[in-house]
């Protein structure tokens, strides 16, 4: 590990974190426009039975239901990180 000041590492944590913020944003926006075409979808199609239909129905929600862990997953490295940045305050 290269030597770097306790000042540095905290910074490179939170420009870190904002990344993960800024790709949780863009896991809320793909989540909101997947359950939309979900919805849209059912409407239109309302009543059909048809493999492709149920298909197409099933592979959005398994979409939706894998950003969700996505989302959980980044809300966990986020939650370690600040528990390693709040660390870094406490003198050895």
């Amino acid at each position: 590990m290269s030597n770097i000041s306790v000042e540095e590492l905290k910074a490179a944590i939170t420009a870190a974190m904002q990344q993960v913020k800024d790709g949780q944003a863009a896991i809320s926006g793909a989540t909101e426009r997947l359950e939309a075409a979900q919805q849209a979808l059912g409407a239109i199609l309302k009543g059909s039975a048809h493999a492709s239909v149920t298909g197409a129905q099933a592979a959005l929600a398994q979409a939706t239901q894998e950003l969700e862990q996505a989302m959980a997953a980044t809300q966990a490295a986020n939650e370690q990180a600040e528990a390693y940045a709040a660390t870094l305050l406490c003198p050895i």
